[in-house]
């Protein structure tokens, strides 16, 4: 059913590109990703977290009629020595009259503020391949969606819809190893097939269907922005009656604000996420609605040093209730869960060399994740890099305790065509 759905969005898409009447330029990369774990006693089946080389071909076509944009993967996976194939954007976009854009077809939405903290943006994620070393592009997963953008002397109005629940694309089990609660242990698939962890999204319905809503003008030096969102949760935070995972529905509206202040940059953002199956809060197996809020500051602090820090907290309702069915042998999170990340990027040789670190640790969950690289431009067309990801945590069923076996270092190199 996948591979149909993109098979005929590109069948559309070549369909109406001939309308464009202009060329088509392509261009695209090749890459080697090759990369092993640091901890020994991970119980992957493999002590290599990833090899891989993959192809990406682009191609667009800009005319007086609209605009066409693909980009496709083609990737050999070294470690099952198989072939797989991924079409991440293939979209139509076009003009109606002088004050409505559409873009259709399959596309990466973002929105937000956040430095890779995401409150009011909650398009779908891929975390397999942002702890495995591919390039940050691969953090966004891809979907297939409606999307309209009215202008008018209010501000701009953007309107999303995704026929198909889009979810965030979690550690399996397969390559990194996570904590399964219902055992009390880091686990993979190499313990067990019954690891392999991917629950079933909600049925292909028109009610369950995702809708977002952007409102954004500019308010003196800042840029404004409200939000809204109707779906579901996208990591599945939930349990039904047979302890199996779920997706709850989400109910999400939140606000931004970001701008020069300081001699840098200053963002603040909150969201308000109710959870609109466990609407009392008294569902234990449901999560509790809850509020998160976000500041964050980037300045260039030293020549080609540019460096930003940012404090999430993150607010759970009742959480009297959610305490009293916890079972105190084992830690659960607080009232207020405190996040802190940094982000520092150094440049060097005439900014043909790019160190990059970023770190997000969280005091009273007592965890951390670390990552950085080290990119070399060596040609305009070769790229070099090497780099590596480190998590760390005192709990197994924290967010980034639970990947504590999965430390892994990395080297990359990409050839731009």
């Amino acid at each position: 059913m996948k591979r149909f759905t993109i098979l005929s969005i590109l069948i559309f898409v070549l369909m109406v590109v001939p309308y464009a009447n202009a060329e088509i330029h392509t261009d695209g990369f090749v890459q080697g990703l090759f990369g092993g774990f640091v901890e020994s006693d991970n119980p992957t089946l493999s002590d290599q977290s990833v090899s891989e080389t993959r192809l990406q071909v682009r191609m667009s076509s800009y005319g007086d009629n609209g605009e066409f944009f693909s980009r496709s993967d083609f990737v050999y996976d070294g470690i099952s020595d198989t072939y797989d194939w991924e079409i991440r954007e293939a979209y139509l976009k076009f003009r109606l009259g002088s004050k409505i854009d559409f873009k259709v077809g399959r596309q990466i939405i973002t929105w937000g503020t956040g430095d890779l903290i995401f409150i009011n943006d909650v398009f779908a994620k891929d975390y397999r391949s942002f702890f495995s070393g591919r390039d940050d592009q691969y953090l966004k997963a891809p979907q297939n969606a409606l999307r309209m953008e009215y202008y008018n002397s209010l501000g701009s109005f953007s309107f999303v819809f995704t026929p198909r629940f889009e979810p965030n694309r979690l550690p399996t089990g397969e390559r990194l190893s996570y904590y399964n609660p219902f055992v009390g242990k880091i686990v993979s698939t190499n313990d067990d097939p019954m690891y392999y962890f991917e629950p079933p999204t909600p049925d292909p319905t028109f009610g369950n269907s995702e809708f977002a809503v952007r409102y954004q003008r500019r308010v003196g030096m800042y840029a404004f922005a409200l939000y809204f969102y109707k779906g579901f949760y996208k990591n599945p935070r939930g349990l039904d009656a047979n302890m199996m995972p779920v997706y709850p529905g989400l109910l999400l509206s939140g606000f931004s604000l970001r701008g020069q202040q300081f001699g840098g940059i200053l963002w603040i953002e909150g969201g308000y996420y109710n959870s609109k199956d466990n609407e009392d809060n008294a569902n234990p197996l449901l999560p509790n609605s809850s509020m998160s809020g976000l500041i964050g500051f980037e300045k260039q602090i030293a020549t080609n040093l540019t460096v930003n820090i940012q404090y999430q907290a993150d607010k759970m309702e009742d959480y009297d209730k959610f305490e009293a069915a916890q079972d105190s042998t084992f830690h659960y999170r607080d009232e207020i869960k405190h996040l802190i990340t940094s982000r520092w990027t150094k440049m060097l040789r005439d900014e043909t060399v790019m160190l990059s670190g970023f770190i997000f640790y969280s005091p009273n969950e007592e965890d951390l994740y670390f990552r950085f690289s080290t990119e070399y431009k060596y040609t305009d067309e070769i790229t070099l890099t090497a780099g590596g990801n480190i998590f760390d945590g005192t709990y197994a069923n924290t967010d980034f305790g639970q990947f504590a076996l999965n430390d892994n270092l990395f080297v990359k190199m990409t050839y731009n065509f």
